[in-house]
């Protein structure tokens, strides 16, 4: 049964003594405060159960059994809900029994109301703030965790299993795979069901920033340190603290950037652009990349000892062709979210709209089949997904050869071929770089060069 939100907090007290159970219920309500009295450790175990209490008030010596087997209960319960032990004796010991044992705090007989006051205020105060923060965490969880991630192949439950064994520990993890499978997705789920799901999660795109820029995007830099920078700014390393630092693309980090990631993990301190003072940060650390990262260690271009620094554990995501059992479950997934965002509706579906889409090779991946699903719903004149909308060439045509006019220059048959790939997909420099063996810098600076749309 869900609980319904109550305007008064409700605390449970239990006191095996008449007169000192009347006072201080009276107390506790002249605080504010809803109260529920016992006389014994099971009654008042009983009324934990069938009632919801924000704190939890409990002699240490009761008829039936002491308050630390209360307190252990009641943990075991609803962790969440803080107990104060009241005690008789008063004595260093028992008090420190009670905290070890997980009291949120001791009152010492005899009572002093304005203490029970006091006590119950931070008490209750720090039971609400528990549970807005569980509450947080499970929203987290619910939008970020595996659960959100659609997955029935084999290929892919490994993938989730292995989040699942990862997730908790500080390891740092190394994602692997094409553009377009889901390598965030699964850097946000390690995130959201690790304990550090408190903190920030912190993205940066090694490949979408100029050298300069990521360096002071990761680092930082202090006011003055280079043209533009006007005020101090707090790179993604300080950020992160006490969360998750995630460097997509990580492989198209430049060799001096890569040299300052490896100082900041092993000493797991930064230095902003144009400052001296080293600044201790702690962050969970989680890259992507769709390089092969050994091979570019053997070409000189990334740092072998960085390498072994961010691939602790490795995970390597599956490309769609090879998880062909999920095709139809994420093309259901996304004709719905496009229906629901684009308003409209979709009653059915023929067959061979997903026969095409299962013998489609998806160089695209996830992100190619979500964006093909999104424009047949968009351009569906009626509310039926017909095979012969979708937007998508035959794996023959996309893999075939292409051959230039004669007598083109040089430049422009360079200016058609990236005009090309970036058409088939979309926009999306990665892949374009990927599908013609250069970076995605090159890439970016070639239509700068050419001067082309996107």
């Amino acid at each position: 049964m869900t609980e319904q939100p109550r305007d008064r907090a409700k605390v449970l007290i239990i006191e095996d003594d008449p007169d000192g159970r009347r006072s201080v219920t009276e107390a506790v309500a002249d605080a504010g405060f809803d109260t529920v009295a016992a006389a014994t450790a099971a009654e008042g175990l009983k009324r934990f159960e069938q009632d919801a209490f924000d704190a939890v008030l409990s002699d240490l010596v009761l008829p039936d059994q002491d308050g630390i087997a209360v307190l252990q209960k009641i943990k075991q319960l609803k962790p969440t809900v803080p107990v104060i032990i009241m005690t008789a004796y008063g004595t260093v010991p028992s008090s420190v029994r009670a905290i070890q044992a997980g009291a949120y705090d001791y009152i010492p007989k005899p009572l002093d109301l304005d203490d029970i006051q006091a006590k119950v205020r931070r008490a209750i105060e720090t039971s609400r703030l528990r549970t807005e923060v569980t509450a947080m965490e499970t929203v987290i969880r619910d939008r970020m965790g595996r659960r959100t991630i659609i997955a029935d192949s084999p290929a892919m439950r490994d993938i989730l299993d292995q989040v699942h064994t990862v997730a908790p520990t500080v390891a740092t993890v190394l994602i692997v795979g094409e553009s377009g499978t889901g390598k965030e997705l699964v850097a946000r789920a390690l995130h959201a069901e690790g304990s550090r799901v408190r903190g920030p999660f912190v993205a940066v795109n090694c490949g979408a920033l100029t050298e300069t820029l990521l360096e002071s995007e990761l680092f930082g830099h202090e006011r003055g340190a280079f043209t533009g920078a006007v005020a101090q700014h707090r790179g993604a390393f300080e950020r992160a603290s006490g969360g998750t630092l995630f460097l997509d693309e990580i492989g198209d980090a430049p060799r001096p950037v890569q040299t300052k990631l490896l100082r900041a993990i092993e000493e797991r301190e930064i230095i902003r652009v144009g400052g001296h003072t080293p600044i201790r940060v702690d962050v969970r650390m989680v890259s992507a990349t769709n390089h092969n990262l050994e091979d570019m260690v053997g070409e000189g271009t990334f740092r072998e000892d960085l390498l072994y620094r961010l691939k602790v554990v490795e995970l390597r995501m599956p490309p769609l062709r090879e998880r062909r059992t999920d095709i139809r479950l994420l093309a259901d997934h996304f004709i719905a979210t496009a229906c629901r965002e684009h308003g409209r509706r979709i009653e059915s579906i023929e067959p061979a709209f997903y026969a095409a889409l299962d013998a489609y090779d998806w160089p695209g991946n996830v992100r190619q089949l979500r964006n093909v699903i999104e424009a047949a719903v968009v351009l569906a004149a009626e509310p039926v997904l017909r095979a012969a909308k979708l937007q998508i060439e035959s794996s023959r045509k996309a893999t075939g050869d292409w051959a230039p006019p004669e007598n083109m220059p040089l430049n422009e048959i360079e200016r058609e071929i990236l005009s090309h790939y970036l058409r088939r997909f979309d926009g999306n420099r990665t892949l374009a770089a990927e599908k013609l063996g250069i970076s995605r810098r090159t890439v970016q600076r070639k239509i700068r060069e050419h001067n082309l749309p996107f």
